[in-house]
């Protein structure tokens, strides 16, 4: 992701589609993806720094779920593996430096940050997606590596360009590892997606080759184009992420977010009209593959142009991309962290940003957005978080449903009561009865309406709540004595499908 900040700039340098609303409105759509990518590698997001207290790195990390939640966001997207190492205790790869400041060095005992992040933002009702780098492995030759670090242990599995150590991805062996140490996390953890960012075969650097000759000699796979034979090594992994993270958890949703380009019109006829690096030509990427192949969930390409771009306008891209989602999802990755920037007078216009969600809003084959990054929604796009705030998420939105993975909806919650009292509307409610396909309410989202309101579930204004755990009570206190108040509430599975409502019931407040 970061070399892709780079690319973005050189292709400054260098360098229409079909109107529908999606549900409900187009200016409040009930279901949408909005999502914002938590960095950890060299301390970008979080924590702040190396060494910090597990309580400080709590207090942190909640800090940034109470903007985001405010901001209207339902899903953070949290590196948990930046260069094959761990933020989280159940790994076979050492603890991440960037936690405490040294390679394998744990934090304090009982503490999980993956774990704790999870927790907390499904009690937020926001999604939590585990972000891994599956090839890095350095950032620096300059850092003490742990002993249990995998270049350590195996190093003929790695080879060295630009001076930073990847795994190398034609070896089985590679794939493999990086496969297990995946499922560790869809074994361990209660993650609603796995999740990959633009670092497949490194972006290319003047005067580097890469050093995988031996490899393809030993594993071609029939192959004699290395150029192929690289973007079927890639392919391969992401094959084999797919049938196995289904395998052991259905509902859980892999993405990747490959650079906005996958192939340019002078390549490929069935490219965008864009002139700039590709993931097909330099980074052996064959993005929109996976796609085609259903391989994955939802693809979020990281579309960090301005509509005026010459070389790769935001509108041609997200047009290009919509064009090519062959059923899957489509996530827009948007650079708040350009906003304010001096490398192009676009940036520096206030709505750029909410400019692009509305138009990304205008298409029906996109269902969101995920910015990057955390911080700069505290420090260069406060404004866009304002706009977000008071205009474009004022309202909460539900992920969107993914019906190839699971499409039946859960029951309907149970005997829903609701009481006030001196100091709130107290609801309580028990949980449904099994699905027919065996699961019951993993969270649940309570509508509120005031007195001559139409009363339904499609529109997000009335969403008081929601929450992404198994708690059957909520206690209103946002009320106006005097007021009458109707409450209904809804079931959601893990997949977000939403059950038929319990309710209405109708009380006063005191």
């Amino acid at each position: 992701m970061l070399n892709n900040f780079l690319y973005v700039l050189l292709a400054a340098m260098m360098l229409p589609f079909t109107l529908t609303a999606q549900q409900t409105t187009k200016n409040a759509p009930k279901r949408e993806f909005r999502g914002v990518w938590v960095a950890t590698v060299a301390n970008i997001d979080w924590p702040s720094k190396p060494g910090l207290t597990a309580d400080q790195q709590k207090q942190e990390f909640i800090g940034l779920l109470e903007l985001h939640k405010k901001n209207g966001m339902n899903a953070i997207i949290l590196q948990v593996r930046p260069v094959a190492d761990a933020f989280y205790a159940k790994s076979r790869e050492p603890w991440s430096q960037y936690l405490m400041g040294r390679q394998g060095l744990a934090p304090a005992e009982g503490y999980d940050p993956l774990a704790f992040a999870i927790k907390e933002a499904h009690f937020r009702g926001m999604e939590l997606h585990a972000w891994f780098n599956p090839y890095r492995a350095t950032m620096s030759p300059n850092v003490i590596i742990s002993k249990e670090h995998m270049t350590v242990k195996h190093p003929e599995l790695f080879f060295t360009y630009g001076g930073k150590k990847q795994f190398d991805p034609g070896l089985p062996e590679a794939r493999e590892h990086i496969v297990q140490v995946i499922l560790d996390v869809v074994k361990g953890y209660d993650v609603d997606g796995i999740h990959f960012d633009d670092y497949f075969y490194p972006y290319p650097i003047s005067g580097q080759t890469i050093n995988d000759s031996k490899t393809f000699a030993a594993y071609d796979n029939g192959y004699t184009n290395i150029k192929d034979w690289r973007r079927n090594n890639v392919d391969l992994l992401i094959k084999m992420l797919d049938d196995s993270i289904h395998h052991y958890k259905k509902h859980v949703k892999f993405g990747v977010s490959p650079f906005g380009i996958w192939k340019n019109k002078n390549e490929d006829i069935e490219g965008s009209a864009t002139n700039g690096l590709s993931n097909y030509a330099e980074l052996y990427a064959d993005s929109r593959k996976w796609v085609k192949e259903g391989w994955v969930d939802y693809i979020n390409p990281q579309i960090y142009f301005s509509f005026t771009r010459k070389a790769a306008p935001f509108d041609t891209l997200v047009n290009w991309w919509s064009n090519n989602t062959y059923g899957r999802h489509l996530y827009i990755g948007q650079a708040a962290y350009l906003m304010n920037q001096k490398m192009e007078a676009a940036w520096r216009l206030p709505n750029q940003i909410p400019d692009q969600i509305r138009y990304i809003r205008a298409n029906n084959r996109v269902q969101g957005s995920v910015f990057f990054s955390s911080k700069s929604f505290t420090t260069i796009a406060r404004a866009t978080a304002d706009s977000l705030r008071n205009d474009l998420y004022r309202y909460p939105a539900l992920p969107p449903q993914m019906p190839w993975l699971d499409d039946v909806m859960p029951n309907v919650p149970v005997n829903l009561q609701v009481e006030a009292k001196s100091d709130g509307i107290f609801l309580n409610w028990e949980k449904p009865m099994l699905a027919v396909d065996g699961e019951t309410a993993s969270g649940y989202v309570i509508y509120r309406f005031e007195e001559g309101e139409p009363i339904g579930v499609l529109n997000p204004k009335n969403i008081l709540n929601i929450s992404f755990e198994n708690f059957t009570t909520y206690i209103d206190t946002n009320i106006e004595k005097g007021k009458r108040y109707t409450y209904l509430v809804t079931a959601l599975d893990r997949l977000k499908n939403e059950s038929d409502a319990s309710g209405p019931v109708g009380v006063e407040a005191r």
